[in-house]
């Protein structure tokens, strides 16, 4: 029985050992790094608010400008949209019913209440702005321009689900589907690439960006995939059970996880583009600062480990905090 206890003593003791070198070495990889990354800006939390606004100021503000294009514009967003929200079929006709026509919305808003609509959508940028400065570390720096910062991020959006929806309809299905993959994955690069540079009030430099785009675009696109197969059930049985409502609650579902890919881009980025190795310095390229000349210092990281309950924890700082 001693014999038996002392190697299953051993063999615990072996298996700690073995997963603490585990622990150690995954430590130090740069995936684990953008976990801690996450943890730190309290994902849970930052994607939460980021998908709720998207929902109430984002998503209609579409729907209401839309009203207001050219019908040829007007069908390339709303192409776009269903396309990357993954609805189609029934539920594509289900979603179209619970939304006026283009007619009924320009009566009921006016030319005043659309302006409005577009500065009320700021509160979605405010949160977006929060989450890559969080994400990059960088302090709140100025506030110039912050009350048209939403509607001119919100005008390259709206650019370019115009121009993908009419490239989509332009190429169709079949072999051409490829050539708009990739198309799509460079638009929506650029996109991401922007908003990062916008978001982060140009005190990045543009290379450093890169990646940051790049995943957002990759995960985004790869959300946009798998949505097409799981939202389409999701929207009609919703809707059989809960009308309307049940469609906005697909739609919030939709916005919660396009908001984490959001934060994987964000936070992905800012740990490989500050990576002290090969990673880093490739993306840095000959000059090893991330920021432009002039910008104010990032700000220091947390102290110790980060762990999962922080990435529920009620940011601290967020009075104050753009």
């Amino acid at each position: 029985m001693t014999n038996a206890h002392s190697r299953f003593g051993r063999f615990v003791a072996g298996t700690r050992d073995r997963v603490t070198v585990l622990r150690e070495w995954a430590e130090r990889t740069l995936f684990w790094q953008v976990w801690e990354r996450m943890l730190e800006i309290e994902f849970v939390d930052r994607s939460v608010a980021l998908a709720g606004k998207a929902f109430v100021s984002l998503f209609p503000l579409i729907i209401v400008v839309a009203a207001f294009v050219p019908p040829s514009v007007r069908t390339s967003i709303f192409s776009s949209l269903t396309h990357r929200l993954g609805v189609r079929g029934h539920a594509l006709e289900i979603s179209k019913q619970a939304f006026a026509s283009a007619d009924q919305i320009r009566r009921a808003t006016g030319i005043l209440g659309l302006v409005l609509t577009v500065f009320f959508a700021s509160s979605f940028t405010t949160a977006l702005q929060r989450v890559y400065l969080r994400a990059w570390r960088r302090p709140p720096g100025r506030k110039a321009g912050e009350y048209i910062r939403g509607p001119v991020w919100f005008l390259a959006l709206l650019l370019t689900m115009a121009v993908l929806g009419g490239l989509r309809s332009l190429l169709g299905n079949g072999p051409m589907l490829v050539v708009f993959a990739v198309l799509s994955l460079v638009g929506t690069t650029t996109l991401w690439w922007f908003t990062s540079w916008y978001m982060l009030m140009g005190q990045v430099r543009w290379r450093a960006l890169l990646p940051s785009a790049v995943t957002t675009a990759i995960a985004m696109a790869g959300y946009g995939v798998s949505a097409s197969i799981w939202m389409p059930n999701v929207v009609t049985k919703n809707e059989s059970q809960f009308g309307f409502f049940g469609v906005a609650l697909a739609l919030v579902t939709w916005f919660s996880g396009a908001a984490i890919a959001i934060l994987v881009g964000a936070c992905a980025g800012a740990v490989f583009a500050a990576d002290t190795g090969s990673v880093g310095r490739f993306i840095r390229g000959a000059e090893p600062s991330l920021l432009v000349e002039g910008a104010e210092p990032s700000l220091a990281g947390p102290e110790g480990s980060m762990r999962l309950r922080d990435a529920f924890r009620a940011a601290e700082d967020e009075v104050g905090t753009p």
